[in-house]
């Protein structure tokens, strides 16, 4: 019998309940804060008991909707910005740039040496921008039939799209869904870290370049090494391996699309770099650029509005994950044992290393991604206990931002993450199979995770 975890929504439905009930149950606890330089900050030894106030199933019952209340500005942004990005895709524009450079790699041997680490940026990029996840699933279908006839094998092409935007979206810099709403929730400027957060995004990518590298070599060499050797010769067989040389190339109208898009990114940091920008005026900037695309792509008023509704309800079971996730922290503060649970929870991230501190923190963070797999759910109902308790340890909040991110870098292989799942089983690859083979880059992830949250914990990175 297969043993299946409960969805997001259950897990944390559940979880308010269990927090109503812990407010029956846990004393009421209150720290002291003081402002500095413009930050509500904890004082460190100022938890003191004061009076329980436990919730009831009134309470129960309405935090979800208190939860939409005071999520409201995140949750407007997101589905912005999912139906700005569903826009976007309708232009056809980043698909007819894949199969442009598809094309090129039969042509061209500089292109062949270069098609692994173009495609694996160009995804990556998108999962550090834009927050490209769930959208990379359709590209498996392009990218296995284009690595069989580059005489590679369908974990090459699965790992291409997937694990290239995944290891973006875990090490991103700009993405609005993870990086913007954490930082919103921890009290930090929208996007700053900018310079390190690069690092760590570069850094990620070329490991994960490195290996498929390595891999392709290996099987080039000696196919059946691959442990899809036998079904993807099945599916050599199946798949018509012409179809990218016959794409026709990229139109004006794609080049254009292209374009805006990339000005609206360097739009996007020159207003939170320079002017401050937040979730209002980058949802702004998304919803003028969708228009701009539309009008370029030709959608139509009707095509546009399509698109761009079909992207925002896309991203309604995201808006309920954070107002559950707002809901949870909610009862926790009127409950009055938020600050019960920072005080419990202090000695056991804390050290006398701020080092080893970090690393605590990302491990929690680790865990916690096996349950929730939203990046912003995820912000929305662990930075309100992560960053008040990185104040309480003696690390930087942006170093607590950090670690909430890096705890996405196991999304690839865990059983529980329905892309991972989706992603699969449309290739047709089962999960132990993709498993043993990306351990050996999982094992690299987490050195580096560990590496690259020391140097902040030690210079307390702001």
């Amino acid at each position: 019998m297969k043993l299946r975890l409960p969805n997001t929504y259950v897990l944390l439905v559940s979880l308010l309940a269990l927090i109503a009930l812990a407010t029956w149950i846990v004393p009421g606890g209150r720290f002291e804060t003081a402002l500095v330089n413009g930050k509500t900050l904890i004082v460190a030894g100022s938890f003191h008991t004061v009076e329980a106030r436990p919730q009831g199933l009134a309470a129960l019952l309405t935090a979800p909707i208190k939860g939409f209340v005071e999520a409201a500005l995140i949750i407007g942004f997101v589905l912005i910005v999912g139906g700005a990005f569903a826009v976007l895709q309708k232009t056809e524009a980043i698909d007819a740039l894949i199969k442009s450079v598809a094309r090129a790699h039969q042509r061209s041997a500089l292109v062949r040496a270069l098609a692994i680490p173009v495609f694996v940026t160009l995804f990556s990029l998108g999962g550090a921008s834009f927050g490209m996840a769930e959208e990379a699933i359709p590209f498996v279908l392009i990218f296995i039939p284009l690595a069989l006839a580059l005489k590679l094998d369908t974990l090459t092409g699965v790992a291409i799209p997937f694990v290239g935007s995944q290891i973006g979206f875990a090490t991103a810099f700009l993405n609005p869904f993870n990086v913007g709403v954490a930082q919103g929730i921890a009290g930090l400027p929208m996007f700053s870290g900018l310079g390190y957060r690069l690092l760590c995004w570069a850094i990620a990518t070329g490991l994960t370049i490195a290996f498929l590298m390595w891999w392709a070599a290996r099987i080039r060499r000696q196919p059946a090494l691959s442990p899809c050797y036998q079904s993807d010769q099945a599916r050599r067989a199946e798949l018509d391996l012409d179809a990218f040389a016959r794409f026709e190339g990229m139109s004006g109208r794609h080049r254009l699309v292209l374009a805006l898009f990339a000005l609206c990114l360097l739009v996007m940091i020159a207003g939170v770099v320079r002017l401050g920008w937040y979730i209002e005026e980058i949802a702004a900037l998304f919803l003028v650029m969708a228009v701009l695309v539309g009008v370029v792509a030709r959608l139509g008023s009707e095509g546009f509005m399509a698109a761009f509704l079909q992207g925002a309800r896309d991203l309604v079971g995201t808006a309920f994950v954070i107002a559950l996730a707002k809901a949870t922290v909610i009862l926790l503060r009127e409950g009055q044992i938020i600050d019960t649970l920072l005080n419990a929870l202090a000695p056991l991230v804390a050290s006398e290393q701020t080092v080893w501190a970090a690393h605590k923190m990302f491990l929690i963070q680790s865990l916690i991604n096996f349950f929730i797999h939203s990046g912003t759910g995820q912000a929305a109902l662990t930075m309100p206990i992560m960053a008040p308790l990185a104040d309480l340890v003696g690390l930087s909040r942006q170093t607590a931002v950090l670690a909430f991110q890096f705890g996405e870098l196991t999304t690839p292989i865990i059983p529980t993450s329905g892309i991972t799942v989706g992603v699969l089983a449309l290739a047709r690859l089962p999960f132990g199979t993709w498993v043993r083979w990306l351990l050996p880059l999982q094992a690299l992830y987490l050195l580096m995770a560990l590496v690259l949250l020391a140097i902040p914990a030690l210079q307390h990175w702001t």
